[in-house]
């Protein structure tokens, strides 16, 4: 047997699991693929002020969070915050 020293998975949260799910099926097939691959990838390791910052970002709409991330319409202040921007980081890295 070998033994390794690999970190285990971050435990997740109920609530990022919720997240990751409401991510996942916004409605619209851009911000689904988008915010859910997002979620999958950074929400274990958001603080809870960073998940609610996330939260709050869905319940403004995915027509809305689309328009914003691709530079569409301006972002509203109360919507960019440091999770918006690793979102859209997260966008042009892909």
């Amino acid at each position: 047997m070998s033994s390794s020293t690999s970190n285990p998975p971050p435990v997740m949260s109920d609530r990022a699991r919720r997240l990751i799910y409401q991510a996942s099926y916004t409605g619209m097939k851009e911000t689904d693929l988008l915010l859910g691959h997002f979620a999958k990838t950074h929400l274990a390791d958001l603080c809870d002020a960073d998940l609610t910052d996330f939260e709050n970002l869905l319940a403004a709409g995915d027509h809305w969070i689309y328009a914003w991330v691709m530079g569409n319409e301006p972002v509203p202040d109360a919507y960019d915050t440091a999770v918006f921007r690793l979102i859209k980081d997260f966008k042009d890295n892909k």
